[in-house]
């Protein structure tokens, strides 16, 4: 048995966490680091150095905690539309807005408006919306005088490989999620750049996930890459890599991810985006992603903390729910998506399971309408996969397969910490590709349709 290790870092929304994993895909370590977001009035944001203080920390955790090794690769994967903007000599000129932050809004109207919201969906495969990096981009040169100096834009995996010493690169499942990205021709539009107001030399030059990114001096010269966008790189750890798999990850996000060949239809595209469903690029196989994704583990934390339910008093909340009627008792949940859902219908008889049972058939219903929209692009389901840690709930899980149909739930600890490892292990050449990837031991747990 070799004694190569490999390190994966996801760096998520909610968290920092690091595997360490045998090259024959075995889960050896693991740790993870609070996401140093500072709360400001349109939702949060970070300091770029403070992110990688946090990544470095949560890899030496893991690595302390796993047996002896060398450190043969070393892969990042990372939440999609935050990044770093940088100067001429490489350091953060403003804070990191989270992707999820309110400010961008006006800049997503403009831009539909100047630059075609059809022809900006045709392009690249998003909605002219704040959360891409080109409403943000625009509306930190509007509004942060700081933002002048900034030359360079590294999403945020690429600035934690960037710090670990590796080199300046644009990732494509995460390109793909900027705005700035002709999603079909994998080139920047220039276009957008500039009316984002800055030059084409913002942006490395673009390159699939798993491409070798330098060394990281502090880790064995390990071989570094960029593992690309977070939920793509959860589908790599968690085995849903094969024709006709989709990978549902529930997270602080949820998303449902399926890999398609391309090309991608102009007209699906247009299906696909109206429908909540954006086109990319998936970290594997020169495939493009289908993605519908919303908010569903904060919604669900949430009602969590109206009900008061802290840890001790879960299990008992979800056997509740998981008892209750389908339906809820007529409790709906309104605004699932917006920033104040809303919880109607309250009549006699409510209960704390009910109004949970409520919350999970919302959220449950909300991901069968976005797996229904890829379907129509991509084709019938073979195989559900579901991971993250919301996969944990039974409450969740008991209700997603009432709404959703059979899942696999691989055992696996963190699939997209796992996911980099394994990619970074193809950027090293420790494997030849996606179809050389370990399988995942033991065998899946199978959940059946009731």
């Amino acid at each position: 048995m070799s004694h190569d290790l490999l390190v994966g870092l996801d760096v998520g929304t909610t968290s920092c966490k690091a595997v360490v994993a045998r090259v024959d895909g075995a889960e050896l370590a693991r740790s993870s680091a609070p996401t140093p977001w500072r709360k400001v009035p349109t939702g949060a944001e970070l300091d770029p150095g403070e992110l990688l203080e946090a990544a470095l920390g949560a890899i030496r955790e893991a690595l302390s905690a796993a047996p002896g090794g060398h450190v043969a690769a070393l892969g990042v994967t990372s939440m999609a539309e935050t990044g770093v903007l940088l100067d001429a000599s490489g350091n953060p000129v403003v804070p990191a807005i989270a992707w999820h932050d309110g400010r961008g809004e006006q800049e997503a109207a403009l831009l539909a408006a100047e630059l075609g919201g059809e022809r900006f969906v045709e392009r690249t495969g998003l909605p002219p919306s704040r959360l891409c990096s080109l409403a943000k981009l625009r509306w930190l040169r509007t509004n942060d005088a700081s933002a002048a100096r900034g030359v360079r834009w590294l999403n945020v995996a690429e600035w934690i490989v960037r710090g670990l010493g590796g080199d300046e690169t644009a990732e494509l499942s995460l390109a793909a999620r900027t705005g700035f990205l002709e999603f079909e021709r994998r080139s920047w539009w220039s276009e957008a750049v500039e009316w984002a107001g800055f030059a084409t030399s913002l942006l490395p030059e673009p390159a699939p996930a798993g491409t070798p990114a330098g060394h990281a001096a502090a880790f064995d010269s390990a071989v570094l890459a960029v593992a690309g966008h977070d939920h793509l790189c959860a589908a790599v750890g968690a085995g849903a890599t094969l024709p006709g798999d989709l990978f549902d990850s529930c997270g602080s996000a949820e998303a449902l991810v399926r890999a398609v060949s391309p090309p991608v239809p102009v007209e699906a595209v247009q299906r696909a985006v109206a429908g909540g469903v954006t086109v990319g690029w998936h970290v594997f196989g020169g495939h493009n992603a289908l993605l519908g994704g919303f908010l569903s583990g904060l919604v669900l934390q949430r009602f969590l903390d109206l009900l008061g339910a802290g840890e001790d008093g879960r299990e008992d909340l979800d056997a509740a729910a998981i008892a209750a009627p389908h339906g809820a008792g007529g409790l709906t949940v309104l605004d699932l998506t917006s920033d104040t859902a809303s919880l109607a219908g309250i009549g006699p008889g409510v209960s704390p399971g009910l109004v949970w049972r409520a919350a999970l058939e919302a959220t449950a219903a909300h991901a069968a309408g976005i797996k229904a929209v890829i379907e129509s692009v991509a084709g019938r389901t073979e195989r559900l996969v579901v991971s993250g840690g919301w996969a944990h709930d039974p409450g969740v899980r008991a209700v997603k397969r009432q709404m959703l149909g059979s899942f696999e739930r691989p055992p696996v600890a963190e699939a997209g910490a796992r996911g980099a490892a394994l990619l970074a292990g193809v950027a090293a050449g420790i494997y030849g590709g996606i179809e050389d990837l370990p399988t995942i031991k033991p065998a899946r747990e199978v959940v059946e349709c009731d």
